[in-house]
Formats: structure tokens, C-alpha cells, sequence
């Protein structure tokens, strides 16, 4: 996995005024904070708070993810798939990628197969929308979605010397040193 990866991507994690409408930590999804009788939601549908760069690096540790550094990301492996994780001070982290390698219809499944854990991970909302429309793709690339405060990007590559592919979220909150220098 090169750093190349992920040239041209850009995103940030600014102050969100979403904030006030995720539940806080000692509300339950879907109580009475949303107005809505608690054990409606799933929670697939609960909207999480945000948390940092390093609480997502440290949240795919405890989900059993191998973690290491390059450049400005933390970038955690399990399986075939990588997750690529810019971090720094935000409060939420600018860019969360996934990424892996192999025949598209393979890496494609092994996206898939991972995406629906790092996102309630990483608590990126909403994660129904961006796994059901990832669902739909069939692999078809390129593709993009907006979801709630972040734009999804799918790739990828085929007559490489590493094919593969790759979906990005990128925090369209993000305001100052929203990618990696």
C-alpha cells in the first residue's frame, strides 16, 4: 500500500453543529433525547458521537486490528483489508479509507465484510446509508455518496501492478489541515 493511495483526497473535520443532535453518552439511542420511545432504533441507526482519530485507531485495536504509522495516518490491517485513518487533532478524523488489494469482485467482498464494523467504529453517521448504497455498487466504480456529513468515494484499480479497491469517507465538516502534508 502506497501512500499514492490517496493523493488527491481531501477532507476535513471542523467543529459540527450535528454535535447537538447526537445523543450524549449517558442517553440511549433512539430515548428521550430523539423523541422517540427508547429500543426504537437499531443501532445500526443510532447516531454516535464523534470521537477522535486516535479513539478510532484505538477502538480497531480492541476490534482486533493490527495498527501501525505512516506519514500522518494510522493506518490498521485485519484480514486483506487496511484501514487508513488520518489523524490529528479534530475532532473527528478528516479521512477514514479502506482499502483492499486483489481482484475487485474479492476486494470488493472483503470491503464489505469489514465496512459496517469500522464504521460503527469510527462512528461515522450514517452508517445504514453508506452500507446499503455500498451494497447496491456491485463493485461498480467510480462512485460517490453524500452521506449525512461525509463524502463516500469508491475506486478502483485494475491494470495495475497492485489492483484493488478503495472507499473513502472524507468529513466534509473539516476546515484546517484536512488532509495529509
Amino acid at each position: 500500500m502506497s501512500t499514492a493511495l490517496l493523493l488527491g483526497t481531501s477532507a476535513c473535520s471542523g467543529s459540527s453543529d450535528k454535535k447537538a443532535d447526537a445523543p450524549k453518552s449517558s442517553e440511549a439511542p433512539g430515548g428521550a433525547a430523539s423523541g422517540e420511545p427508547a429500543g426504537t432504533k437499531s443501532s445500526a441507526d443510532a447516531v454516535l458521537p464523534d470521537i477522535t482519530g486516535a479513539q478510532v485507531v484505538t477502538g480497531l485495536t480492541g476490534a482486533g486490528y493490527k495498527c501501525g504509522a505512516e506519514s500522518s495516518y494510522a493506518i490498521c490491517t485485519a484480514g486483506k483489508v487496511s484501514v487508513w485513518v488520518l489523524t490529528g487533532t479534530h475532532p473527528r478524523p478528516p479521512v477514514v479509507s479502506l482499502h483492499a488489494m486483489g481482484p475487485i469482485e474479492a476486494a470488493t467482498a472483503d470491503i464489505a465484510a469489514k465496512l459496517p464494523q469500522v464504521l460503527e467504529v469510527a462512528h461515522i453517521n450514517p452508517r445504514t446509508e453508506i452500507t446499503d448504497w455500498f451494497g447496491k455498487l456491485g463493485g461498480k466504480a467510480p462512485a460517490v455518496l453524500t452521506a449525512g456529513d461525509w463524502q463516500v468515494g469508491w475506486s478502483t484499480e485494475v491494470d495495475t501492478e497492485e489492483p484493488g479497491a478503495h472507499l473513502t469517507l472524507e468529513d466534509k465538516l473539516c476546515k484546517v489541515n484536512c488532509q495529509a502534508e
